[in-house]
């Protein structure tokens, strides 16, 4: 695997950090701002509505520039708004810092994933996209622990300060690793790149990552409770979990890169069906410490596993617009990060108990499923279709070679 592709880890370290720390920072910077927690939850939404709004448009207004001058831009945009975060007079000064921050993050994955594959064979082309992704799974198990200890005691601001400096660190790595590339991501324009996005299969796609993953934060949103309540842990001890939950994600990341290599959609399944599994099986894993751990790590594992597969997939049904449609699938996420947390929550409002977001999560993922299942209905039905228009293709020149004789 080319060197480059550690310039594109190193990136999505420092964006996993960043998107991910707010979360154990909000009581510090709730007190400082003198807001209420609720109030300082809306710095994730603020972040994650700059992922949504950010990841098409930037991916769509930058697609006739350089991917190595576009990955660099980007990451300065990151820095930029980190550094805001940690300089923010006040709440509404933060939100926009954090909007900003956002902003850059689809984007970079979008057209780093078109950069990773480009690099490599196609048969190890999962397996890029899923080495880019490892800087955002061990983000989950280093960046995020040591960042939210250093907001602890350093305060949050320095926090802020020192995922800056690790995106500064990327922006040097993507200068010195990433190839230069003189060719256009398209000669079509916005209207054309937008047009791409008109195919069934890619939103059949971007579906099956909204309810893919809407499943895992159906659940992984309400972990805390599920661990301290059903299986007993100490408050104390989630960070640790949170930090296994890292691990499996990491794992499944990295083995699902290279199942996918070897069957695409067989992969996609796979892992679909062992989210079902999992989050089924959370309710009886849940009774004791030791299983509970077990699920946490399982969890990650088969949620990862379908990343690269769905990366992959649509950027190859919208081949004439990878990055934007590979920056859609980010949107998507996003998107699947905000609704299975409200689906969740849903069920535990609803009083079905302190599991119930993982039985929410058995709903998505099988909705996950029957979207994927769909999409393979369509693409075989089509391939017939596309198989003549190819069969006539290749007579035209004969025929006009023909009557040109």
């Amino acid at each position: 695997m080319p060197l480059a592709l550690l310039a594109l880890a190193v990136g999505a370290f420092g964006i996993g950090t960043t998107e991910f720390v707010m979360m154990g920072l909000l009581p510090d910077v709730a007190d400082d701002l003198n807001i209420s927690i609720p109030g300082a939850g809306h710095l994730v939404s603020a972040y994650a509505l700059g992922v949504v709004i950010g990841a098409p448009l930037l991916a769509a207004v930058t697609a006739r520039m350089s991917r190595r001058t576009v990955l660099i831009g980007l990451m300065g945009v990151f820095v930029v708004g980190n550094a805001l975060s940690a300089l923010a007079p006040d709440n509404g000064w933060l939100l926009a810092a954090r909007f900003l921050s956002g902003l850059p993050h689809g984007a970079f994955f979008g057209v780093g994933a078109v950069v990773a594959t480009n690099m490599v064979a196609p048969e190890r082309k999962a397996r890029s996209v899923s080495l880019m992704f490892l800087g955002l799974t061990v983000a989950n198990v280093a960046g995020v622990p040591v960042a939210t200890l250093m907001g602890q005691h350093l305060g949050w601001r320095a926090t802020f300060l020192g995922v800056s400096a690790i995106g500064l660190a990327a922006i040097a790595a993507l200068a010195f690793l990433i190839p230069h590339d003189h060719e256009h991501t398209t000669a079509q324009g916005l209207r054309g790149e937008l047009a791409a996005l008109r195919s069934l299969p890619v939103w059949l796609s971007l579906g099956t990552t909204v309810a893919g993953f809407g499943a895992l934060f159906a659940a992984y949103s309400y972990i805390t409770p599920m661990l301290t309540d059903a299986a007993g842990y100490a408050g104390a001890s989630v960070t640790l979990l949170l930090a296994l939950f890292g691990v499996g994600a990491t794992a499944g990341n990295l083995l699902g890169g290279r199942l996918a290599d070897h069957s695409l959609r067989g992969t996609l399944f796979g892992g679909l069906t062992s989210l079902v599994a999992v989050l089924a099986l959370f309710p009886l894993l849940m009774r004791t410490e030791l299983s509970a751990a077990v699920a946490v790590i399982l969890l990650g594992m088969a949620a990862f596993a379908t990343g690269s597969p769905l990366q992959l997939m649509v950027m190859e049904k919208a081949s004439s617009a990878p990055s934007l449609a590979s920056s859609a699938n980010q949107a998507a996420f996003n998107l699947a990060n905000a609704g299975g947390a409200w689906i969740g929550g849903l069920a535990l409002a609803a009083g079905f108990g302190v599991t119930s977001p993982a039985l929410a999560g058995v709903a998505l993922a099988v909705l996950g499923l029957a979207v994927a299942s769909l999409a393979y209905a369509v693409d075989r039905r089509r391939a017939p279709v596309a198989g003549r228009e190819r069969i006539v293709a290749s007579h035209v020149p004969q025929e006009a070679e023909a009557v040109h004789h």
